[in-house]
């Protein structure tokens, strides 16, 4: 199939947030799952992505890694899912898809994973400043507007409402009243059930 996407995942990654992108977009998709300890490291897979790492697609040919660039690529190859930015919506979405897969990331894996906390003069050099400046400034945006873009769902809430539910959920984003109602609003949509399933459905398997 000319327009199918192979999507290379493991239920225990990323992986389960581009499954959501790939239902809301409604794309024709082979799911290839890859072990950590095996084939995600041998030659074949390297050739796709050299970083050994997962999620990745390949489309008509064409290799996309990281989750924010997979959300955007596959917005705009399946436009007819209506989750592209609309010109007056371009602000917000690249904004906020970047601001998440930057300072927020950034700033959960130093202050939660590795337990570094930038010092005063550090904190000037770090992208993201400090942790709680980074959970200020989203909880400022989600507290004005019901999704990233105002009031329309758009792939910015796949990808930003993943790293907000996960983060809730396991501990890494404070349980700020702003992030539980995003949370619960993005993922109680139908291809978020659709993708969780599918996800669970395979670790399960693995087990």
């Amino acid at each position: 199939m000319q327009d199918e996407v192979i999507f290379y995942t493991n239920p225990q990654s990323r992986g389960r947030l581009v499954r959501w992108m790939l239902e809301e977009v409604s794309a024709p998709y082979r799911t290839e799952v890859l072990e950590y300890d095996g084939n995600m490291k041998e030659p074949a897979y390297l050739k796709i992505n050299p970083m050994g790492k997962v999620p990745a697609i390949v489309h008509r040919g064409e290799v996309v890694t990281e989750c924010a660039a997979i959300c955007t690529y596959l917005a705009d190859a399946f436009p007819q899912a209506g989750l592209a930015p609309l010109p007056e919506e371009r602000a917000s979405y690249y904004r906020w898809l970047f601001f998440a897969a930057g300072p927020l990331e950034a700033a959960i894996t130093d202050f939660k994973v590795l337990g570094v906390e930038p010092d005063a003069q550090k904190q000037r050099m770090a992208g993201y400043g400090t942790y709680t400046a980074v959970l200020d400034n989203l909880q400022h945006w989600l507290k004005e507007h019901t999704y990233i873009c105002g009031e329309r769902f758009t792939a910015a809430d796949v990808y930003v409402g993943a790293q907000i539910a996960w983060g809730v959920e396991f501990g890494t984003i404070e349980k700020r009243p702003e992030f539980i109602d995003y949370a619960k609003r993005v993922t109680a949509r139908d291809a978020h059930r659709r993708a969780t399933v599918k996800d669970d459905a395979l670790e399960k398997e693995k087990a």
